[in-house]
């Protein structure tokens, strides 16, 4: 039986007067997804635990069974997902341009963030070009450009992952300062690598007073100023998903954060383009995951709902949703008429707020469940509401992989044990007994 995990990032959302009190999924027009929920079983889902705000890509790994204190970082996987060099030791670190200013007391404050700052990548890239390269106490900077107003900083030498960010995210709030982290296993690393990375924050902000000038361009009316940074990570052993869980995975998706989490746990990768129609994007996905003849777990991505949440209104997150839920056209068809053997999963990694200061929110997110072995409840409409009254509760973190394995006739009886490991999932791979005399054996009269 093949799995077909389709997520729609962000999803999730909060209530709004101005749409009669619902949320804008269910204010959309999704008659596709209202019957898979009809077919199914439904419930609620949340990555970690109602009330705690994720971002997508630790979403991901806690819904893919791992746990929090294995996550390696989004710089990390950011950097492997751009295909950055560096090396298992180094700490990577999400970084981009930005605009400050200055208090009467010279702290600095954020008044423009990364999406405020205009330009081009061309444009952008002689700001980064200038502060490329640093060395503080035999600890190293190297700054590589992935996007328009995007880099890694891969930092080189006797360091730690355990240091705070500088970036505040919210315009008016006072750019951090780089601290070590309380807890931290390797204190003197982390104290060290802060103490370095604010260097070369200041030598960056130095740099960045005075950009070598473009002959006859046209100044800005935003000039960056200073590079902030934020979420550091560092590449961790962590156990592949085919191991963990059984399943030969893919994933098709067009951010690089999500080429990283996959090449990290062992899914094959389709990298795809996001054009102006996402149930267009979608529907060419889903086809993709359903004619694959080579792996039986396959994770299908779209951004497009937290893209809107983050830059729109309500009104068009559900409008967006509406034209998402066309590309699941495909996808229903095959469970009506049973074609071919899947499990359909549909939800979301986490809510995104479409009205509020946030940038995602604690609330769960609707989960539909159709095809394979479930529970057929009386739920009728996808949305976050209507979910609660399915048959599968509220689920969290690796519950997920557990139902799907439970769906699919593949989970392991407790207790049970073939072979040197324990698992989650049946296998049939496991040393046979056979009857011939073990070896150093001897008989007993």
């Amino acid at each position: 039986m093949k799995v077909i995990l389709v997520l729609l990032d962000g999803l999730g959302d909060r209530t709004y007067a101005r749409l009669g009190h619902k949320t804008p999924l269910a204010a959309a027009r999704s008659p596709n997804l209202d019957r898979i929920a009809g077919m199914g079983a439904n419930g609620t889902y949340h990555a970690l635990a109602p009330g705690h705000c994720l971002p997508s890509e630790m979403a991901h790994f806690l819904m893919f069974g791992y746990d929090l204190a294995d996550f390696p970082g989004r710089g990390l996987l950011e950097a492997v997902g751009e295909k950055v060099p560096f090396s298992d030791s180094d700490v990577l670190v999400l970084a981009h341009l930005c605009g400050v200013g200055t208090d009467k007391n010279q702290k600095a404050f954020l008044e423009h963030g990364r999406d405020d700052i205009p330009g081009d990548r061309h444009f952008l890239n002689r700001f980064y070009k200038q502060i490329s390269k640093y060395e503080y106490k035999k600890i190293d900077f190297r700054l590589h450009q992935t996007g328009r107003n995007d880099a890694i900083l891969v930092i080189h030498g006797d360091v730690s992952p355990d240091i705070s960010d500088s970036d505040p995210v919210r315009r008016k709030s006072p750019i951090a300062r780089v601290m070590p982290l309380a807890g931290t296993k390797e204190p003197d690393r982390a104290a060290k690598t802060a103490d370095a990375l604010n260097h070369y924050l200041a030598w960056c902000a130095d740099r960045l007073k005075a950009p070598k000038a473009d002959p006859g361009a046209r100044k800005p009316a935003v000039v960056p100023n200073f590079l902030a940074t934020q979420r550091a990570g560092r590449r961790k052993p962590i156990a592949g998903f085919e191991e963990k869980w059984g399943f030969s995975p893919a994933m098709i998706a067009s951010g690089g954060v999500y080429q990283g989490l996959a090449m990290e746990l062992g899914f094959d990768f389709s990298r795809v383009q996001d054009s102006a129609d996402p149930g267009k994007d979608l529907a060419e996905r889903i086809r993709t995951a359903i004619d694959d003849p080579d792996y039986d777990f396959i994770h299908v991505h779209t951004k497009v709902p937290d893209q809107v949440s983050h830059r729109q209104t309500p009104e068009r997150k559900a409008e967006v949703i509406s034209e998402l839920d066309k590309g699941f056209a495909g996808l229903l068809n095959l469970l009506e008429t049973g074609e071919k053997d899947i499990l359909a999963v549909v939800t979301a990694d986490h809510s995104t707020p479409s009205d509020s200061e946030l940038i995602h929110s604690g609330e769960t997110v609707p989960l539909a469940m159709a095809g394979g072995a479930i529970r057929k409840d009386m739920v009728c409409r996808f949305d976050e509401i209507a979910a609660a009254a399915g048959s599968l509760g509220q689920l969290r973190g690796a519950d997920l992989m557990h139902m799907i394995l439970n769906s699919t006739d593949r989970a392991m009886l407790q207790g049970l044990c073939l072979g040197a490991h324990k698992r989650a999932y049946r296998s049939e791979n496991y040393p046979a007994f056979t009857m011939d005399k073990q070896k150093g054996s001897r008989q007993l009269s």
